[in-house]
């Protein structure tokens, strides 16, 4: 039988944001894959350039929208590492309670959609419903429902008031009652252990050397997590498990998402009864010169942002790395070897955030020519480090 290409995107039904897979398929069988990226280049890390470092948190908020607190977590870690500022305890421990939050959300969210991927709609209108709780909880503490505009470099913007805390603690118990219901859902239904168990493998070796994260690689066994590597906000404060398992298939991907929403609502009700009283707030003066760098553990894995300073009010360089950029290069070898129906679902597995994985191809903006193709800037680079390996 002769081969053939499927393409998967840029618009698919699988797909929330445009981007394009080429499945090289023998009869049902994938037997290579390309991965195009690039079709959301919004030039956020320029646009952060524009800004003042106040203004950069408010930009990057907008990266991704259904984690919109992961970006300004990594990046009011960036811009207080290269000021020397620490925010107050107060604001370590609600930045904290809000990324959880968010980490529930976002979970949620993707497992209604798995859900509704393999036909299991009972799954994906109780996400919906139940993900309304943590929406509320948000309203509440924040004002809003998504891009909440609560951090900001020195602090946060707005407190937790002390009578709101028993109300959202025992939102989260009915919260917690719910996530019973999907953990009974997926680890005793038969019907999802034969569809989910075996597909999309990716193992341990492989993580490693596409250097995956979150869930993606804790899925596969390996214990990584920059909540617990290199703890920031509060999270050397409070008790919580890294959940890993080691088979790295779609089935695991889902068990440790379920499970991490547990720890999450550990997580925030200790932070609510452990957080201090006091100051929330630290004024942020002027920024001086030098660079710094900003972790956080977003629901999909590391997020990394970095600066450099020229001592004005603005970044006079702004770089992000999402976690999405780091693991969708592993559907190479995730998704080949699957059946069609398969490696669909494997794509869907790593919850690819598109949005966050911008990248860009040089283009004369006079002509609109391209300047430089995908192998161009490849053999440039591949030709840059050559030179800064002589070099040092």
């Amino acid at each position: 039988m002769s081969k053939k290409i499927i393409p998967v995107g840029p618009y698919h039904p699988l797909q929330e944001e445009p981007e394009f897979f080429q499945l090289h398929v023998d009869g049902e069988r994938v037997v290579d894959i390309d991965i195009i990226i690039g079709y959301n280049h919004r030039g956020i890390e320029k646009l952060c350039e524009m800004r003042t470092f106040d203004q950069v948190v408010f930009v990057v908020e907008r990266i991704c929208g259904i984690c919109s607190i992961s970006h300004p977590s990594a990046s009011v870690n960036c811009i207080e590492d290269c000021a020397r500022v620490t925010a107050p305890l107060r604001a370590q421990y609600i930045r904290m309670i809000i990324a959880e939050l968010e980490r529930i959300h976002s979970h949620m969210l993707w497992l209604g959609l798995a859900g509704h991927f393999i036909g299991y709609n009972t799954v994906f209108m109780w996400a919906w419903k139940y993900r309304e709780i943590v929406l509320d909880i948000f309203e509440r503490i924040t004002g809003n429902r998504q891009s909440y505009a609560m951090f900001k470099p020195g602090g946060i913007r707005r407190d937790i008031k002390k009578e709101e805390v028993p109300k959202i603690i025992n939102e989260l118990g009915e919260l917690e009652r719910s996530l019973e219901m999907f953990r009974g859902a997926v680890l005793d239904d038969p019907v999802l252990h034969a569809r989910l168990k075996g597909v999309g493998i990716l193992t341990r070796e492989d993580v490693i050397t596409f250097s995956a994260v979150g869930p993606t690689a804790r899925a596969s066994g390996v214990a990584i997590d920059v909540r617990k590597d290199d703890p920031y906000f509060a999270y050397d404060k409070v008790d919580f498990d890294m959940i890993v398992t080691e088979n790295g298939d779609v089935f695991d991907k889902v068990i440790v998402r379920v499970l991490e929403m547990f720890e999450s609502v550990r997580i925030i009700k200790q932070g609510l009864t452990g957080m201090p009283d006091g100051p929330y707030d630290t004024p942020l003066k002027d920024m001086p010169p030098g660079e710094g760098v900003g972790r956080a553990e977003a629901p999909r894995g590391e997020v990394y942002h970095y600066l450099r300073s020229d001592g004005s009010n603005t970044p006079a360089r702004y770089k992000v790395r999402a976690p999405s950029f780091m693991n969708v290069a592993t559907n190479a070898v995730s998704a080949v070897g699957q059946s069609i129906a398969d490696a669909t679902l494997t794509l869907a597995a790593v919850d690819p955030c598109y949005c966050c994985t911008e990248r860009m191809q040089a283009v004369d903006y006079k002509t609109r020519k391209k300047v430089y193709n995908w192998s161009d800037l490849v053999r440039l680079s591949q030709e840059k480090t050559q030179q800064l390996k002589k070099k040092f």
